[in-house]
């Protein structure tokens, strides 16, 4: 059994068309997004058809929250001015582009997805089981943690996204935490390429593959121009290297990027 993980759309209607194709010609049987279907890129409700279309089940994230509650920000969870300066201009952009219908349906995502397969236990969340818009980050988040976080909410396979960064860690036998990346911007390492995760379930085993997507960035940069997006979200889409939401990153994370 082939299932598809994805967080952090971000509008990104275009990465979103590309992974269902791109994960159907793969043979995947359901595809789930961990949250974040808003921010950073234009026409918020281009992305909604797409989702219900192909059944894609959708974990709340922390601005799925915020939009569909009329709250006044994103709840990002930065700390730095200059952070919330740039996430304040996506999330009242996303905000007002979203029709009410669709804020509604935001309203009502459930905070998290749990189903058991093979006799292991997954569940589905944004931020971490514990917090919606926790970062849980590679260099920083300790194994002891994470199987402490796992034991507590009883699972086996922990799937979150919210840092935009995808990676894995195996916590004990059987026990594993999968960050599964993000569709709506690359992963500052100047690529292109957005990401999404392929968890391939069979008899006692788990596999894990980071797929990279690519998509037309070309096209979404001209769309974020037109639709008066600040220059540093386009210049992330065309070149592949992080210009804002910089200082929440780790050291080690942050000196892999350009900025």
């Amino acid at each position: 059994m082939k299932f598809a993980f994805f967080g952090g759309i971000y509008n990104n209607y275009l990465a979103l068309e590309s992974a269902i194709k791109d994960s159907q010609k793969r043979g995947v049987e359901q595809l789930y997004c961990l949250g974040d279907i808003g921010a950073f890129g234009p026409h918020p409700d281009r992305v909604f058809p797409l989702l219900n279309q192909h059944q894609v089940q959708v974990v709340q994230g922390n601005y799925d929250n915020s939009i569909g509650n009329d709250l006044n920000d994103c709840q990002c969870g930065y700390t730095d001015p200059k952070d919330n300066h740039f996430a304040q201009i996506s999330y009242e952009y996303t905000y007002e582009k979203t029709s009410s219908q669709n804020r509604a349906w935001l309203k009502e995502l459930p905070t998290e997805i749990r189903f058991e397969l093979m006799g292991k236990r997954f569940l589905l969340c944004h931020g971490s089981p514990r917090k919606t818009n926790e970062f849980l980050w590679e260099s920083t988040t300790s194994t002891h943690f994470l199987k402490k976080q796992a034991d507590d909410f009883g699972a086996d396979i922990i799937l979150g996204t919210h840092t935009g960064l995808h990676w894995k860690r195996n916590l004990s036998e059987g026990q594993q935490y999968i960050n599964v990346g993000v569709l709506g911007r690359p992963e500052n390492d100047g690529t292109k390429n957005v990401w999404y995760t392929l968890v391939t379930i069979e008899q006692d085993r788990v596999d894990v593959e980071f797929i990279p997507l690519e998509y037309d960035h070309q096209r979404l940069a001209k769309e974020m121009q037109s639709e008066k997006l600040p220059e540093e979200f386009v210049e992330t889409i065309l070149t592949g290297w992080w210009t804002t939401c910089l200082e929440v990153l780790p050291g080690r994370e942050r000196r892999v990027g350009k900025f």
